[in-house]
């Protein structure tokens, strides 16, 4: 079968043109994705989807590639603008890297995350968004169980997450529900492959209280960061960008309620929330 290079969008972000420019030099040059990988010392597959624009070009590609073909900084300058545009597929970059991640953090300042929720609790968060039908709601929340299969797979990655005290404190979705949560919570706190601390209020404010992060480590070592607020989020990428938000978080977990300290405040929290259908705890 005869190989089809993928049709390009060049104008459509700088990350689209940077993966064009490689093809077309590349072309230029005649050499095929095999050739220029040996050149580089990189892989085949790595080039192919930097030129389809799925992949973000490493930090050391641009300056490799002016040195193969000669086009002094035009490559370190088409990056220097691709990796501060946010990636049109964004999300769906952001379930590739969750999906591929050894070590996942995060910080949940108002809800939990979505790898720690129960059911009950996704359904009822996901009906508080009026431009959904219900439909939607149960493929969302569908879809939100499915992303935490892979937990009980037998590779599953590990789990660190803060959440504030908050989260614990807003009633979603009812008092049985939350007790359901919350001893789902408790259980995670810390197992072999979870890790969950409690920022309480009396830690003050700090630089993170007005959304949440994700933090994502691969095997290979790259890593990325999603910020996310009320509508909209951003996938970090460039190693710079992403030590900021680690060293962040790293404050963040260090001023948290330590493992035993955060399930005892959970554990607390459970009793309000306590019913007579309730378990006993």
């Amino acid at each position: 079968m005869t190989f089809k290079p993928q049709a390009l969008t060049p104008y459509l972000s700088a990350r689209h043109y940077f993966g064009s420019e490689q093809r077309r030099h590349r072309e230029r040059a005649n050499l095929s994705l095999v050739q220029l990988a040996n050149i580089l010392n990189s892989s085949k597959s790595t080039l192919a989807r930097i030129e389809a624009a799925e992949l973000m070009p490493p930090p050391d590609l641009p300056a490799r590639l002016d040195a193969a073909f000669g086009t002094d900084k035009h490559f370190h300058g088409l990056y220097q603008l691709a990796k501060r545009e946010a990636h049109p597929d964004q999300y769906r970059r952001y379930m590739d890297f969750e999906a591929r991640a050894e070590t996942i953090e995060q910080y949940g300042a108002q809800v939990l995350p979505g790898l720690l929720q129960t059911k009950a609790y996704a359904h009822a968060l996901l009906r508080c968004q009026e431009d959904l039908a219900e439909e939607q709601v149960e493929e969302r929340v569908a879809a939100r169980m499915s992303r935490q299969e892979r937990q009980r797979s037998e590779a599953p990655p590990l789990r660190w997450a803060v959440i504030d005290e908050s989260v614990l404190r807003r009633q979603v979705g009812g008092q049985a529900c939350m007790y359901e949560q919350l001893a789902s919570l408790l259980d995670q706190v810390d197992t072999p492959v979870s890790k969950v601390q409690v920022m309480p209020f009396s830690a003050g404010p700090h630089s993170l209280m007005g959304g949440a992060l994700t933090l994502l480590t691969l095997a290979n070592g790259s890593a990325a960061a999603y910020e996310e607020g009320i509508k909209a989020g951003h996938l970090y990428e460039d190693p710079d960008e992403v030590k900021k938000w680690r060293r962040q978080y790293e404050v963040l977990r260090a001023n948290a309620l330590t493992l035993p300290e955060s399930a005892q405040l959970i554990g607390k929290t459970m009793e309000d929330y306590k019913t007579c259908g309730s378990p006993p705890s």
